[in-house]
């Protein structure tokens, strides 16, 4: 079983979605099915927080949509963190004209399995990737966000 630790550090997450930590819940946990079990951390936080982070650990000293942190194989059972930053996650479903469930839902599938080895670095792994994204999504009644011209090349990781 995989086990979801919710931490909402900005509280205009729950403003723009009351139900945030339900979605980001059953994200997770359909993107991790069958991969056995652990426990996840998910920071749903503020652009500047992000921005923090993503400066501290990716030397990118900008905001970005979601950010994953593979657990060590030692701290098993933890499998690692996914953060997120409701500014540019908010303004990414405005330009891509989605509702904000839908693509929180996406970042947090995509965090997810790189938890678990999943990358896009090359044509082949991001295939692979995205394929699981769509029929994770579509278990979760997600439109395919790869269908249109303004799918997400933003997932950064």
């Amino acid at each position: 079983m995989i086990e979801v630790e919710v931490e909402v550090e900005d509280e205009a997450w729950l403003e723009a979605l009351p139900e945030v930590e339900a979605l980001v819940s059953r994200a997770v946990r359909a993107a991790l099915d069958g991969e056995g079990e652990g426990a996840v951390t998910v920071l749903l936080a503020d652009d500047e927080a992000i921005a923090e982070l993503n400066a501290r650990f990716r030397g990118r000293h900008s905001a970005t949509n979601v950010l994953s942190f593979p657990a060590a194989q030692t701290a098993a059972p933890h499998l690692g963190d996914i953060a997120l930053a409701l500014g540019v996650c908010s303004a990414e479903a405005v330009a891509q004209s989605k509702p904000l469930a839908h693509h929180l839902q996406h970042l947090v599938a995509h965090g997810a399995l790189h938890l678990v080895g999943f990358d896009h670095q090359s044509d082949d792994e991001a295939e692979a990737m995205e394929m699981r994204e769509r029929v994770v999504l579509a278990g979760l009644g997600v439109p395919d966000p790869y269908a249109s011209d303004n799918s997400p090349a933003d997932a950064q990781s």
